[in-house]
Parts: structure tokens; sequence; C-alpha cells
């Protein structure tokens, strides 16, 4: 009887011991940090808080997590406590499960690889090809300013009119990229704060084409709460 009772003690203490663990668990390692520590941090309305932190010694690996209901983005900030800020933080979209971020201490934002989250599979590519529109917009105005055969008047009309059409382009991506994955979560993101002042029917159709699972997630519901107030403004 006395060996059942320490069993289960012993059990009992174990488990009281031992951090239970997250619905969203973040593991990896920063190659050449010797000393620092990582916030994980998110979004609560309108602020940005820190709900996670690890301090790294001599490049081991870290640990963090958060009680996550539905995916949404998330930023890795890295306080290196030497006073240099300069690419300092990942973005990458957080869902349920094991994710693992592996990155370079001198390249920390831009050489980070990220694993787990199909969500950020999906964030990845958008960014890319948001990449490419930025691209296109500095060749606009570098031709803008270098071309010398036109007229100044012409030169602005063509600049005005290039912009329009490669910023109607850029908005006609972002909401068929959104309808293609309408599914997922980065559906309702985009919807929200990439494309927010498109034309409210095409914001609608995006909204009416979201799974269930995504119209009830967190940006989802933010989303329906916006087409309501703009519909709510046509009113007035």
């Amino acid at each position: 009887m006395k060996t059942v009772f320490s069993l289960l003690l012993l059990s009992l203490l174990i488990s009281c011991g031992t951090p239970s663990k997250k619905a969203m668990n973040i593991t990896g390692t920063i190659d050449g940090l010797r000393k620092g520590t990582l916030y994980l941090q998110k979004f609560l309305d309108t602020t940005l808080v820190s709900i996670d932190s690890f301090t790294v010694r001599k490049d081991k690996p870290f640990s963090l997590g958060d009680d996550i209901d539905y995916p949404q983005i998330y930023y890795l900030y890295l306080d290196k406590e030497d006073g240099d800020t300069l690419n300092d933080r990942i973005t990458f979209f957080g869902e349920k499960g094991d994710i693992t971020i592996n990155s370079l201490l001198k390249t920390f934002e831009s050489s980070a690889q990220i694993s787990g989250s199909e969500n950020h599979v999906l964030w990845e590519d958008y960014q890319a090809m948001l990449r490419r529109f930025n691209a296109k917009s500095l060749d606009l105005v570098k031709n803008y300013l270098e071309e010398d055969s036109l007229s100044l008047d012409v030169r602005e009309a063509k600049f005005d009119k290039d912009s329009k059409n490669l910023l109607k382009r850029r908005y006609l991506f972002a909401l068929n990229y959104a309808t293609n994955n309408a599914d997922k979560e980065i559906a309702a993101y985009i919807g929200l704060y990439e494309i927010s002042n498109v034309n409210p029917k095409l914001l609608d159709t995006l909204y009416s084409k979201m799974s269930e699972n995504v119209k009830n997630s967190t940006y989802g519901v933010e989303f329906n709460k916006f087409l309501s107030s703009l519909k709510e403004d046509k009113k007035e």
C-alpha cells in the first residue's frame, strides 16, 4: 500500500514540476547568438505585447509558446542587449502545433527558416509576390526621374497612370490570392489588413467564399465586423 501511495505521490510531483505544453510551441536556434532574450509578441487590440520570453546563452536552443485558438500573426523579437535594434524582429503566421524557427544572428530577419505552419507558407508566397510589386514601383520612380526625352507634364501623367495601374494589379492579386486560399485564415487577414479599401462588394464576395472555420477565426470575426461597419456607414 505504501508503495502504491509513493508512486502516486511521485507521479503527482513530476506532473506539477513539468510545464504544461502550449497549444502552439516554437523551438529553434539563433546561430551566433551568445547572449540575448527572445520575446514572442502579438497584437492585443492595437497594442503589441510580449506573451512569452526565453533567455539564450551560447547558441542554446530556445522554446516559446502560446495558448492560441486560431492562426494569427506573431513576432519573434530579439533583444541582443547591445543596443542594436536593426532587423531584430521576425514576422510569422503562428498556429496550433509545433513550429520551428532557425535563423542567424547577423541576418536575423532575412535568414529565418520557419516550418510547421501552413498559413506561414502561404504568407511567405504572398510576401514574395508583394516584393515584386514593390520592385516594379521603384522602377516606375526610376524611369520618371531619369526619362529626359519627355516634358515634365507628360512624364507626370505617365507616372500617375502607370502607378495607378500597378496598384490596381496589386489589389487584384491580393484579392485573388485570398479567394484561392479561402479555407485558410490568411484569407481573412488579407481582406482585413491588405485590401480593406477595395470595393466592398468584392470584400463581401471574398467573405462568402471563406470556410466556416475561417469565418469563426480571430481575423474572420474581425473581418465580418469590418464589413458590417461599411454597410452601416453606407446607410448613413
